[in-house]
């Protein structure tokens, strides 16, 4: 649904990307992790047509993005991790520009706004910027789109709301929809994204599904640190640990502790996570 191919971008003399490709495909939640200034919001801007690529080197779902295309922009949502603040009400808000969407739906859009305990009624401008943030979630996963990209979603939730957006997000997940979700909150969404996309200045470090990295790498605790690891962070409870799979262990992937890891041993993980 989505094709990357030799992508390259750039802000006047500070590259971006040179030559990425990646291939992302329906029924998925793809986390997309980075440090900052990889270009992770620039990626989601370029999908979204918000920012020029050229022709061929962004597909999405058919269309060049940067074209414009009515059609286009119908299935689409990009949601930045500091919308603006409209006039008027939250469900004033909603009832102008959801007719955009052909998927858009009414009752869909209330019901999420009731779990986060927003009024519709309210003026944007009256709210918090976290209930804020939470109208505009409401709104975009109500529009239903084929494509749906979210940057730093939870940033500015609390703790209920961001379980509350997970329990949300998980109930519209199906084989015809494609989500991506731009963090850094990795604890709070790693039960929900999978697969796993990884950027740094130099393109994809690791692009895998939680399945394939728990075959690769396996994640423990210990009172040691252990010389083969490729990463030891010290806790209260001794050492967490990432260190490569050979003895076949079936553990739970730690995606923090895997970030750190990812950046500590980039050409490690690159040569044992390569996309044929």
């Amino acid at each position: 649904m989505i094709q990357i191919r030799d992508l390259s971008f750039s802000y006047s003399k500070n590259k971006v990307f040179t030559g990425l490709n990646m291939s992302l495909e329906e029924g998925n939640v793809y986390g997309l992790l980075g440090q900052n200034g990889v270009g992770k919001t620039t990626l989601l801007k370029l999908m979204s047509g918000l920012l020029r690529s050229e022709k061929d080197t962004c597909d999405v779902n058919g269309f060049h993005p940067y074209k414009r295309q009515p059609a286009f922009f119908q299935d689409i949502f990009f949601l930045p991790e500091e919308p603006a603040c409209p006039l008027g009400s939250v469900a004033h808000f909603a009832d102008n520009n959801g007719s955009f969407y052909p998927g858009f739906n009414k009752e869909q859009f209330l019901a999420c706004l009731d779990r986060f305990e927003i009024k519709p009624k309210k003026r944007f401008k009256d709210l918090s910027a976290g209930q804020q943030k939470k109208a505009h979630i409401s709104y975009a996963l109500s529009l239903n789109t084929r494509i749906l990209l979210l940057d730093e979603p939870s940033n500015g939730m609390d703790i209920p709301s961001k379980s509350i957006f997970r329990s949300i997000v998980a109930g519209l997940i199906n084989e015809e929809r494609l989500m991506i979700i731009s963090t850094h909150q990795v604890r709070d969404l790693e039960n929900l994204i999978d697969p796993i996309i990884i950027l740094d200045q130099s393109g994809v470090l690791l692009y895998a599904s939680i399945e394939e990295i728990a075959a690769r790498v396996c994640f423990l605790t210990a009172h040691d640190k252990y010389p083969e690891a490729l990463y030891a962070e010290e806790t209260p409870l001794g050492y967490s640990l990432v260190k490569a799979n050979t003895e076949g262990i079936d553990t739970k992937v730690n995606l923090e502790t895997l970030f750190n890891a990812v950046l500590m041993h980039k050409e490690w993980f690159r040569d044992h996570f390569k996309r044929g």
